[in-house]
């Protein structure tokens, strides 16, 4: 036996998992199909964002928030409805409990720290009971995804260099091994060198085969995000077609295909159709890999227009319900839609997802981060605006909408339609009253002093001069998260069909639809993904130590 225990895949849930064992006493085998180069996986590209409840960065901030009330929102948004979301809803229940309580203090004991505004992100438009955080959760690691996973990674170099640990880089898993109906080690071939940046897509030429013997396996190998056939044989019919056209926001390597050979070993993989794609995507003008695309994490003053020029219904805003405006662009017959926005908005509510778009919070530099409280939009949102093929930008409406129509070549928004919706809206910011749900929304977050300083623009018409040019934004869809995966209890014991373990294997992070095979049910909080990979992870490690 080579080692206690192989883990395979080596993003934040296999780090964490990794070094949790070490620091039980176990031998490890970290397998990848990627280089070292990609260790962190996914997360490295993040925003960086977690879900804490009553931390200090909320009370600084006035935010009055508790176990109950996050616990009111999760199940809210999650609307576990299903017989096999037993184990998912236990996993939220401990997940929630994990946020509330020991979750900062850990990740503080690491060396992680919190940007001081806390953001506030799936805002809901609904009742109490329904989808959304009731307030601000969304908190920004500093340093975004590469300071989340810097002390993992620092804690599995060091145990490698003590010889507690083995990295083995460029090895894909092909099948899981069994010994008598026990999972007893992982076997699959060996991929020729590559040195490509972290994200590029890498060769998959073949050198060999290797198999590896351990006492258990734990699968940490991520979802189906950069899969577009399996995301598109997985689309839920709730969601309407699958989409023709999709943009990427993970890497090629993010390709499913644990879930598969898991499974035809005897895994339970639940909730395949529950996924988490965004409706804010833009195209990279700078790709990194294949269909490379960046969610704009939107402020909630843009007009949002279906691929006609219609207003999208309350209360799909901007930042409001993900899963809920998904659904109804998907009943629009067009797989698009646009944010018209103003230069004031651009450069107060636009920011970009991902660690490469943020090079302030990433970089730790203070001094950059400082510029966003000036005039002006951050540097790379406005190199999109320069250079992204999704962005119109006009003095004038007419000439917007005759450059958006350019965009896509065919000419679907008559000009009178957009000028009928935009106008509606500019009448509702003359007085303090309004019928319109989306103006008493942005009013409403300025009194949160966190939006009001860094993320609302002031209220004001789009079509004053002053506030301009105007601006047209193609929106894409763009893949992103698995929120289903292989069904396990709350020792990150992978279950089978008949609900009984599956002895031997393991399974942490999205693999796992980060706990349970579902915890989130069908719609996230936000900032859920890597804490939902940190806590699956270091529990799956504990099961597994066992």
């Amino acid at each position: 036996m080579e080692s206690d225990v192989v883990v395979v895949g080596g993003g934040l849930a296999g780090l964490v998992a990794a070094s949790e064992l070490v620091r039980l006493g176990k031998s490890v085998t970290v397998v990848d199909q990627e280089g070292g180069q990609s260790l962190g996986g996914q997360a490295f590209w993040s925003f960086g964002g977690l879900f804490l409840v009553d931390s200090p960065e909320q009370r600084f901030m006035g935010i009055k928030d508790s176990h109950e009330l996050a616990w009111q929102d999760w199940v809210g948004t999650a609307g576990f409805d299903r017989d096999e979301d037993a184990w998912p809803r236990k996993w939220a229940e401990a997940y929630v409990e994990f946020a509330s309580g020991e979750k900062r203090a850990w990740l503080h004991s690491l060396g992680v720290r919190f940007f001081p505004v806390v953001g506030w992100a799936e805002r809901g438009g609904y009742t109490a009971q329904g989808h959304g955080n009731s307030v601000p959760r969304f908190h920004i690691t500093w340093g975004t995804g590469p300071g989340i996973i810097a002390p993992f990674v620092r804690e599995v170099e060091q145990a490698a260099k003590d010889g507690r640990l083995k990295l083995r880089f460029r090895h894909r898993v092909d099948r899981l091994d069994m010994t008598d109906g026990r999972v007893t080690g992982v076997s699959g071939t060996l991929l020729s060198p590559d040195e490509s940046a972290r994200g590029v897509s890498t060769s998959r030429e073949a050198l060999g085969e290797f198999s590896i013997s351990a006492g258990a396996v734990l699968v940490a190998s991520g979802g189906i995000g950069g899969n577009f056939d399996l995301v598109r044989a997985n689309w839920p019919e709730r969601l309407g077609k699958a989409p023709s056209r999709l943009i990427s926001g993970v890497p090629a390597h993010v390709d499913g295909r644990m879930l598969g050979i898991a499974e035809d070993a005897g895994a339970d993989l639940i909730n395949r159709d529950r996924m988490w794609h965004y409706t804010e995507g833009i195209e990279n003008w700078d790709p990194i890999w294949p269909h490379h695309g960046i969610r704009i994490l939107p402020g909630p003053s843009s007009l949002w227009l279906d691929a006609t020029g219609k207003r999208l219904p309350a209360p799909y805003f901007p930042g409001f319900d993900t899963l809920g405006t998904l659904e109804h662009i998907m009943t629009t017959g067009h797989e698009y839609t646009w944010f018209v926005l103003t230069q004031k908005i651009l450069e107060k509510e636009f920011a970009l997802s991902g660690s490469e778009q943020n090079p302030d919070l990433t970089g730790k530099d203070v001094k950059l981060l400082l510029k966003r409280v000036l005039p002006g939009a951050p540097g790379p949102v406005e190199a999109f605006k320069k250079h992204g093929a999704d962005f119109a930008v006009a003095e004038t409406l007419p000439e917007l909408v005759a450059k958006m129509n350019a965009i896509t070549g065919e000419g679907l928004l008559e000009y009178e339609t957009v000028r009928a919706a935009v106008e509606a809206r500019d009448a509702e910011m003359g007085n303090k009253f309004t019928k319109d749900l989306q103006v008493t929304a942005l009013r409403g977050a300025r009194n949160y002093r966190g939006d009001k300083l860094i993320r609302v623009a002031s209220p004001h018409r789009l079509l004053d001069p002053k506030a301009g040019p105007l601006i047209g934004v193609r929106l894409n869809l763009l893949t992103r998260k698995t929120l289903g995966g292989l069904h396990t209890d709350l020792d990150g014991r992978v279950l089978k069909a008949d609900g009984t373990p599956l002895p031997g294997l393991f399974a942490a992070g999205e693999a796992a639809g980060f706990g349970g095979g579902g915890m989130h049910g069908y719609r996230s909080l936000e900032g859920t993904f890597l804490g939902g990979c940190l806590f699956s992870g270091r529990q799956a490690a504990r099961g597994a130590a066992k």
